[in-house]
């Protein structure tokens, strides 16, 4: 049977639809391969045309492009030309555990706004997943799930809600809600508009697909390669896939 992160893909498809929390909504693109073909041909004062759009208006429109756009968007890949694709974007919306997004923001030539709680007090929500065992090889993360014990899950359990409390208690005798925030942790869900050219995205996704990514992590940077692959077909498949 094949495994991924030390778990069964079975586990991996129970483990996403339990936590569902993780959500990424494409907010807007522009560009498409055309758009990365014709930034390279500029070079030579030409442009492509294209063969027309695939698609309807109910799914993604893509170009349909000659064979020789296409070889040439593998030879810009394959030569690390990067520049044409810096001219095509996507902007997304994530959400997401703080320790995912403490991970993501490292990338620094993708634009970043996230939800601030200097100026949102509601309720948190928590991201508790089921637990996994710690991995032998430290770069792996973390290995199977583990049989979680009742002590286990009381200390876990225990711990939000008594963070939750602790931060309901601040704001109400008068601590600022940029203060207050500290006692919450890691686990605490957040949310950020995440904005960036194809390349950029293209960085990540070829770090964060990777098997040894902490698998919450590993969700978004899936979410964000099916779509930009829908986006960008030949691109993508030239520079991620």
């Amino acid at each position: 049977m094949e495994v991924t992160f030390g778990r069964t893909h079975q586990m991996v498809k129970q483990e996403k639809e339990r936590f569902n929390m993780i959500k990424v909504t494409l907010m807007d693109s522009m560009g498409d391969d055309l758009t990365v073909v014709n930034a390279a041909r500029v070079s030579f004062g030409k442009q492509s045309e294209g063969l027309g759009f695939s698609g309807t208006f109910t799914t993604t429109m893509t170009p349909i492009l000659h064979d020789t756009d296409k070889r040439l968007i593998k030879y810009l890949a394959k030569h690390r030309h990067m520049s044409p694709f810096g001219h095509a974007f996507a902007s997304f919306h994530v959400k997401a555990p703080i320790f995912v997004a403490r991970q993501l923001v490292k990338h620094k030539f993708l634009r970043w706004n996230e939800i601030s709680r200097r100026y949102v007090d509601d309720d948190p929500e928590f991201y508790i997943p089921e637990l996994r065992e710690a991995a032998k090889d430290k770069k792996q993360g973390s290995g199977g799930l583990i049989d979680l014990s009742h002590q286990q899950d009381e200390v876990i359990r225990h711990a939000h809600i008594e963070a939750a409390k602790q931060y309901k208690y601040l704001l109400k005798t008068g601590v600022s809600e940029e203060q207050a925030r500290m006692v919450l942790p890691q686990s605490t869900m957040t949310e950020w508009y995440w904005s960036g050219s194809l390349d950029a995205f293209a960085d990540m996704c070829i770090l964060r697909c990777k098997e040894d990514t902490q698998f919450e992590t590993r969700i978004v940077a899936d979410e964000i390669s099916a779509d930009m692959k829908d986006l960008f077909p030949i691109a993508w498949e030239a520079l991620v896939l």
